[in-house]
């Protein structure tokens, strides 16, 4: 049976790792493809351009709005190919947000109004346009639930894995100066001696290197799996992870219906 360890969670960066026990590659890119691919979010589709007399073209700005990720609320929607009006268009599979600004000065992501308090955009402070004196941006936006192997713009954050690293170390020559060649905090001096810090092991990409440095250094592989989510802000963590398991278990029971 796979196991799973929630092994740090960074809340400012949207990020969670995780140790996965019993398992092997494909199961953690089966989880990572899903992730990427068929988790759904909200991402704006079509515009309705009232007026834009910013230095952006209609379809420049209508690019960085769509790319602009939006809190996203699976419990009150859902797919267009699953709602009951059928893809014409509901409060279901739709929400509308309006953008109007005519002030000078940086056009903000927070200045837009969405239909659903629950449902806007992540980060208030995202520059979206700048505007000169007499400058307008008046729009209606359709933002439509989504998959991120239709446009990159509906994936729910980034998803990787590696091998578990067990980093051991013995006598080392000379402490100081393999300390200064370590810059992700990996090998810390205490004293005269050389310490590892375990809670940066798991995010070095630098191991390999520094077993070169000294021959009491040393990097061993486990059969366990290192598993890194890092959400762009539409989801949390827990909740791609969950949604990306639905998805599975969906899938294998189609599956299993088709045999």
């Amino acid at each position: 049976m796979v196991k799973l360890e929630k092994i740090k969670e960074e809340r400012k960066k949207n990020k969670w790792t995780i140790l996965i026990k019993d398992s092997d590659e494909i199961f953690a890119n089966t989880i990572r493809r899903l992730i990427l691919e068929e988790v759904p979010t909200l991402a704006v589709e079509d515009l309705e351009i009232k007026d834009n007399s910013s230095a952006l073209y209609d379809e420049m700005l209508g690019l960085r709005l769509g790319l602009t990720p939006i809190k996203t609320d699976l419990k009150s929607y859902e797919l267009k190919e699953n709602c009951k009006c059928k893809g014409e268009g509901c409060a279901r599979c739709e929400l509308k947000i309006t953008l109007k600004v005519g002030k000078k000065g940086y056009v903000y992501a927070e200045e837009a109004e969405s239909a659903d308090p629950k449902c806007t955009f992540v980060y208030p402070k995202m520059p979206l346009a700048k505007l000169l004196s007499k400058q307008k941006i008046d729009l209606i936006m359709t933002a439509v639930v989504g998959q991120g192997k239709n446009h990159v713009k509906w994936s729910p954050g980034w998803a990787y894995y590696r091998k578990e690293p067990v980093l051991t170390i013995g006598k080392i020559n000379d402490p100081e100066a393999v300390a200064q060649k370590c810059t992700d905090g990996v090998l810390v001096l205490d004293g005269k001696k050389l310490k590892v810090d375990q809670d940066k092991v798991y995010d070095s990409n630098l191991l390999d290197y520094y077993s070169e440095l000294d021959k009491s250094i040393s990097v061993e592989y486990t059969d366990n799996i290192i598993f890194i989510v890092e959400s762009w802000g539409q989801l949390s963590c827990k909740e791609i992870l969950a949604t990306s398991a639905d998805i599975l278990i969906k899938k294998i029971e189609q599956l299993e219906k088709q045999l």
